[in-house]
C-alpha cells in the first residue's frame, strides 16, 4: 500500500497517539454528562465521521446513532451558504441529542444544527468537537465546552477534515504552513 503524499507546505500538528489520548479524556467528560441518558448521537457528515467512529465506542451509555449532513464548505477551503444534505431519521422529540463534529471554527454550522434539534423537540442538546480553532470569530463561546483539542488559527486537515476534498483518511492532523484563513 502506498503512503499518501502530503502537500509540500504541510506540517504535523497532532499525531494519532496524542489525538487518541485527547479523545479518551473527552469521552470521560461526556460519560459524566450522559450518565443515565440514552442519547441520539448525530455525526455531522462528512468531517465528523472519523471522530465519531473513535469516540462512540468509548461512550458508556445506551445510545442510538444517526447522522446529519449540513455544510458550509462542501469540500472547499472557504465557507459559503449552509447546505442541508441529509436530516436524521431518528425522531429527536423529547430526546437528549449529542452532536459530534470535527471542528469548531466560526460555529455557524454547529449553531444551525443545534437550532434544528431544538425545532425537532430535543429536550437536551449537547455537542462535542475534535478541534476548536483558537480565535475570536466564533458566533458564540457557548456552543460547546466539549472539546478534545485546541489548534491555532491555521487551515487543518486529516482525521476526518479535508483539504480540497482529500486527506480525510489520515490518522493524524496536519496544517498548511502558508494557507491564509478565509
Amino acid at each position: 500500500m502506498s503512503k499518501v503524499r502530503l502537500p509540500d507546505n504541510s506540517e504535523l500538528i497532532f499525531d494519532n497517539q496524542y489525538i487518541s489520548q485527547a479523545i479518551d479524556k473527552l469521552a470521560d467528560k461526556l460519560n459524566q454528562q450522559l450518565h443515565d441518558e440514552e442519547p441520539v448521537i448525530l455525526c455531522v457528515m462528512q468531517g465528523g465521521l472519523i471522530f465519531s467512529g473513535h469516540i462512540i465506542p468509548r461512550l458508556q451509555c445506551m445510545l442510538e446513532i444517526d447522522y446529519i449532513h449540513a455544510t458550509r464548505y462542501d469540500n472547499k477551503t472557504t465557507g459559503g451558504e449552509m447546505a442541508w444534505k441529509a436530516y436524521p431519521v431518528t425522531p429527536l422529540k423529547d430526546r437528549t441529542v449529542l452532536i459530534l463534529d470535527d471542528i469548531l471554527d466560526e460555529g455557524k454550522t454547529l449553531q444551525s444544527i443545534i437550532q434544528y434539534c431544538e425545532t425537532q423537540g430535543a429536550t437536551n442538546i449537547l455537542s462535542a468537537v475534535l478541534l476548536k480553532k483558537n480565535h475570536n470569530r466564533c458566533v458564540s463561546s457557548k456552543l460547546t465546552e466539549n472539546i478534545a483539542l485546541t489548534v491555532e488559527d491555521k487551515y487543518v486537515f486529516g482525521f476526518g477534515m479535508d483539504y480540497d476534498g482529500k486527506y480525510r483518511q489520515l490518522d493524524s492532523i496536519y496544517a498548511l504552513k502558508d494557507k491564509m484563513i478565509d
